[in-house]
This record gives C-alpha cells, structure tokens and sequence, in this order.
C-alpha cells in the first residue's frame, strides 16, 4: 500500500495522463489531486486535515505543495468539488504562493471559498462558476460538471478530457433518492460518461465498508421531530458549519414548534447567511433571531444552533460544556443535539463535551442513542451500482483511511474490472493507452499551520511538544569554572509537569556533580559535551526512580 520500494517517477510518456495525490489518501481530509497532460496542470480540490491529540498545539494540517511549487505556472485551474473544509480549507495557502490560479466551482462552493479567501485578504482572485452540465477548458484539459449528492448543496463530479482519455473524479457524493433540496445524483450522465469510456475512475472510499445504501436524509426527520416534541427546555443543536441541509431541518422544526432560533459560532452565521442570500437556505419569516436576543424568550421557546459537534477545543460548545462561553450557559433541563457523525480521531474530544454537558444537568443526544445523522458518502451498494454503470476501465480508489481504499477497490474487482490501482499520496499513476499503473513517488507530508506559522513545525518539535505534556520535564543548570576544572555552582533542578516531591532531586545532585567534576578533570570543556553528561545521568535516574521520560533541558554557564 504504502509503495516504500518506489523512487522518483520517470519523464511522462508523450500523449500521457499523470496523477498525483496530495492528500486525502490513507486519511479522511486534506483532499488534493493533481492532474498533468502535455506539460500542463489541473489541480482537484485544495482542503484541509484536522489534527488530533497526538499533534498538540497545531491548527490545520495541509496537503503538501513542494512537488508542484516550481510549476505552480504550470497550473491551469484549481477545481473545487464542494464547499467542504476537507477540500476547500487550503484553497487560502495555495494562492498566497500564486494568487492568480483560476478556481472553479459551484455557486455556493466559491461563495463559501471566497469568505476564506477574504480572511487572508486574497481579494483580486479568478473564479469561474460553473453548474451540472456546463463543460469548459483550460489549456489542455476540457471539464465536465456532473451534479452529485452530498451532505453539502451544489456538489459536482468533474469529467476530465485531455489526449490521453476521460477521467472522472466523482468527489463526495451519495445516491439519496430523495434529497431534501430535489437534487440528486445524475446517474444519467454516469451512465452517459460510461458509454464514451472512463479511462480513469476516481471514486470516493469514504463508507466502501459499510453495506447496502446510505439512507435518505429525510429519515433523521421523525428524531429531530421527537427532541422537539419532548423538550422542554432550551434546544442546543451542533452540527458542521456547513451543514445547510441539517440547518435547514432544524430551522422548520423551529417553526412548526413555535420557538426562535439563533446561531453561535462565526463560522456557522458566516456560512449560513451566504447559503441564505443565495437561496440554498430558506429561513421560515419570523423565526431568526440573533443568538444574544434568546433570553429575552423563554427557555421553551428557545433553539441555538452552534458549531463543534466534533469537540473542537475552541468551538461553541466546547466552550459551552466548559462553562466559559461569553453567554450560552447550560441549564438543568437543556436538551443538545449533536446532529453530526464522528470524524475518525475524535471520539475522544467529542465524548468529552458529552460528558461536560451532561455533567450540567443537560440531555445530550447524539449517533449513539438517536438517528440524528446519515453519512453524505456513498455505501458499497452505491459504489457497486456505479461501476456497473460506468464501467471503466481503471479504478483508483480516493478520499479514505486505508481500509476504506482496499475495501473500495475490492468492490471495484467483484464487478470485474481488473485494474484498480491502490496509491497513497504522492504515489504517481500514469494512464498511458488506456492503461493506469504506478511509476513512481514523490515526497510528500503534512504541512503544519501552527498560528501565523505554516510549513515551520516539524514532526521532531510535535514529539517534544507530546513529551512537554505527557512527561513533563526537569531543566539543570550547572556553571563550571574551567581554568579550576570544577563545578562552580549547582547543579540547580526545576521540574514541572510531574509528581516532583520536596527533595526530589537530593539523591541524583551529588551524582551530577560527580559526572561533570570527572569530566572537567579528563580535560572536557566543551559546553555541549557537559550538557549531554548532565543529559544521560539525570535521564537514566529519572527512567529507573521513577518510570518517566521527561523533556531534560540542561545548561552549562561558564563562571
């Protein structure tokens, strides 16, 4: 899977197709794909990872650009599938490096895209809007949009012609048969692409383990319906941001309840006034108010709608289950419903606001004891019904953790076709006379954005971040006198982050001292050479006394 024994890719073949993936292989995220032909590039998507526990202090993770930072001239388009994080969220990153790549998509999807942009003041950028059956081109590469059904509106499939075949990259999408915005997946134009001849199929892998059919939206209708019915209280509901079909539930049971809704959470009024002033939202009249003004209603009356239903530490509700937002505060009575499935990583921050929120008197209902969420990505009754449709004649599997592409491709083999080609990122595919294989890597890894800073965290300064706080650490500081050839003063020891007891530390000083003054005395003046002495035995008293592995940071100062 992981291809260790691949080098660099050779030249691409004349008339050839190459892929490359940047992300969104072997995880759920960080989706971005490249695609060349004749000396040309289109990119597919641009979004972002969010970490998890083992990557503290990191905001986002982004796909890395280094294998097409010197030929970002190169590039003809950027494609944007949909409005989700995980394939819009980079999109700000890409074009501070060139602003003046062309990014096209849906209505919604750059209107949402364009709000980013416009945080990092990237204002004078190219768009095209492009719909379900608009066909375009750039360069060498003629697009094709094809409408599918997500969790998200306006979400598109693009066919993708160049000399070298028709690929067709279905981004995100499921085949709810009833959708609540009328949209559904165009089976007809699969069917149609199919006819032609999809060289290269790109599916996504997201559920290829689950079973049967992703059910309708509409069937998490009778649960929402009961939460209303039965609270009596205030109603907090935490979904995605951009989650307007959710939203838009919750908005008429509001209305059909009698009770006002606002909305917490900058994202979520950022993200659904766009999706109202462009019609993806209809609010009910009279039903929304802004969030500060519920009070002024009783509890009964009352709906907030907020972000973190993942348990982002600085989201609304975790701030809510902590008690320190600036005022939503939980009441004995409150009913929250998280409205969302569980990002693979963060079971354990979401299961910590569960219990914050119920430890505040509040009924919390989730995935766990309610149908209050359907996935947006297709089950393996979909992606079967779809290869049989498209029938082409190379599948690889993307967008999912490693399981989810062996399971995808082994759907793909069951319906018979023969060539599915299982790639991690920066693995290159090229799709030559009808024919995709592997040639090559590229390196490829994750692109830290820690505040202000992008690309400077290394995984080095991750594992010392991680040891800071599971281990702790212990700084000594020593001053030696080198013309004495002796220890001048200390050693003094600081710990924090560990049971560290009053004397901790009276066994190992003396053994300190010892080492150094030993040193000193075989002529060993090199301030980093004392350092690392000071290092090994304090580290190996720590390992044995105690079973702990702290950060040691020592300092030698010359008297």
């Amino acid at each position: 899977m992981f291809h260790p024994e691949l080098s660099a890719p050779p030249a691409l073949p004349e008339g050839g197709l190459r892929v490359i993936p940047l992300g969104g292989l072997g995880e759920v995220g960080r989706n971005m794909t490249v695609f060349e032909y004749d000396g040309r590039l289109l990119l597919v998507d641009c979004g972002v990872l969010f970490p998890e526990d083992h990557q503290p202090g990191v905001d986002l993770i982004l796909p890395d650009f280094a294998p097409i930072r010197d030929r970002l001239d190169a590039v003809e388009a950027l494609v944007l599938t949909h409005g989700h994080e995980d394939h819009i969220g980079a999109t700000p990153y890409l074009l501070r490096e060139r602003p003046d790549i062309p990014i096209i998509g849906s209505k919604l999807t750059l209107a949402l895209t364009a709000s980013k942009l416009r945080e990092h003041r990237l204002r004078e950028t190219v768009q095209h809007v492009v719909k379900e059956g608009d066909t375009l081109a750039f360069g060498p590469f003629e697009l094709e949009f094809v409408a599918v059904n997500h969790s998200i509106p306006d979400a598109l499939a693009v066919a993708i012609r160049t000399g070298a075949g028709l690929a067709l990259a279905t981004g995100d999408f499921k085949m709810d048969q009833l959708p609540l915005d009328g949209r559904i997946t165009d089976l007809r134009a699969f069917a149609r692409l199919g006819e032609e001849g999809v060289d290269l199929f790109l599916t996504d892998s997201t559920n290829a383990e689950v079973p049967g059919f992703t059910v309708s939206e509409r069937t998490i209708t009778p649960a929402i319906e009961a939460v209303f019915r039965e609270s009596q209280q205030r109603i907090i509901v935490a979904c995605f941001a951009s989650h307007i079909h959710r939203v838009q539930q919750i908005l008429d049971a509001a209305a059909e309840h009698g009770r006002k809704v606002g909305y917490v959470g900058r994202s979520m009024v950022r993200n659904m006034q766009i999706a109202s002033d462009l019609g993806y939202l209809h609010v009910p009249e009279g039903v929304l108010i802004e969030a500060k003004r519920l009070p002024d209603y009783p509890p009964e009356k009352q709906v907030l709608i907020s972000t973190g239903s993942q348990g982002e530490p600085m989201s609304a509700l975790s701030r809510i289950a902590q008690r320190t937002h600036n005022f939503v505060f939980i009441e004995p009575g409150d009913t929250v419903l998280l409205a969302s499935s569980l990002i693979p990583g963060n079971e354990n921050a979401v299961y910590r606001v569960i219990n914050g929120l119920a430890r505040l008197g509040a009924k919390v209902v989730h995935k766990g004891n309610a149908l209050v969420h359907v996935s947006g990505h297709a089950s393996a009754g979909e992606l079967l019904y779809c290869y049989n449709i498209v029938r082409p004649r190379n599948v690889m599997p993307v967008h999912g953790e490693v399981r989810h592409l062996l399971a995808n491709g082994e759907l793909a083999r069951k319906v018979g076709i023969e060539s599915v080609v299982i790639a991690d990122n920066g693995v290159v595919v090229d799709l030559v006379d009808g024919d995709a294989e592997i040639v090559g890597k590229v390196d490829v890894g994750y692109v830290y954005v820690d505040g202000q800073s992008v690309g400077d965290v290394t995984e080095t300064e991750l594992k010392d971040r991680r040891i800071l706080g599971e281990e702790g650490f212990v700084s000594v500081i020593v001053v030696v006198d080198s013309v004495a050839s002796k220890v001048a003063a200390g050693p003094e020891i600081t710990a924090r982050g560990g049971f560290w007891g009053p004397g901790a530390f009276d066994e190992i000083s003396p053994r300190i001292l010892d080492a150094v003054n030993l040193a000193l005395s075989d002529g060993v003046t090199d301030t980093y050479q004392l350092q690392q002495i000071i290092r090994r035995t304090i580290g190996r008293w720590v390992g044995d006394t105690h079973r702990r592995r702290p950060m040691i940071v020592p300092v030698v100062l010359e008297a």
